[in-house]
C-alpha cells in the first residue's frame, strides 16, 4: 500500500510500511496481545477473525522493517456508507511514532475508494485518550445513551468524508 517513515520523530525505525493484515497477522497480534493493550484483557474477544477473513480488505497492519506487526485497525465500510473503525491499536514499543495517524490515514483512502461518506467510531465515555486522539483528527463527539446496550453509553465519533470524495 504505501511506505512512510515517520514524520518528525526520531527512531530506530527507519520505515514502517503501512498494508493489509495477512492470514497470520491476527494469531501474531493475539500472541502479543499485551504489548498492544495492555491488561485489557476484556478487548481480546472484539479481536474476531470476521475482521480479517470478511472484512480483510480494509483490516490494516503497520509493520516494521522485518515485517512485525506494530499497530493495527480493522475496520470496514457499512451498508450505511460510514466506514466503521472498530479498533485501532499500537505497540507499546512503538508509540508516539504516530502510527494510528498513519492508519487512519490509510483506511480513509480506502473507504473514500468505496463510496464512503464519513468515518466513525465508538469509545466508552471514560476513554478519554481515545476521545482526545479522535477530536484532534477532526471528529465530532456525541454521547449516546445506551448504546451499547440498556445502561452503557458510548462516545459516538464521526468524521464527514464529503471533502474527500472522488468526483
Amino acid at each position: 500500500m504505501s511506505t512512510l517513515a515517520p514524520a518528525g520523530h526520531v527512531c530506530s525505525m527507519p520505515e514502517v510500511s503501512i498494508d493489509r493484515v495477512g492470514d497470520t497477522d491476527l494469531a501474531a497480534i493475539l500472541r502479543d496481545f499485551s504489548r498492544f493493550w495492555g491488561d485489557r484483557e476484556q478487548l481480546r474477544p472484539l479481536h474476531h477473525p470476521m475482521f480479517v477473513v470478511e472484512f480483510g480488505d480494509t483490516a490494516l497492519a503497520a509493520r516494521g522493517p522485518d515485517g512485525q506487526v506494530l499497530g493495527y485497525l480493522l475496520g470496514f465500510v457499512a451498508p450505511t456508507r460510514d466506514a466503521y473503525i472498530h479498533l485501532v491499536a499500537v505497540r507499546d514499543d512503538a508509540r508516539d511514532l504516530g502510527l494510528a495517524r498513519r492508519l487512519y490515514g490509510a483506511f480513509t483512502e480506502l473507504a473514500v475508494a468505496r463510496g464512503a461518506v464519513a468515518l466513525k467510531a465508538l469509545t466508552s465515555p471514560g476513554n478519554e485518550g481515545s476521545q482526545a486522539f479522535h477530536r484532534s483528527l477532526g471528529f465530532t463527539l456525541t454521547r449516546v445513551e445506551d448504546y451499547g446496550g440498556a445502561g452503557q453509553a458510548r462516545m459516538v465519533m464521526r468524521k464527514p468524508l464529503r471533502n474527500l470524495r472522488r468526483r
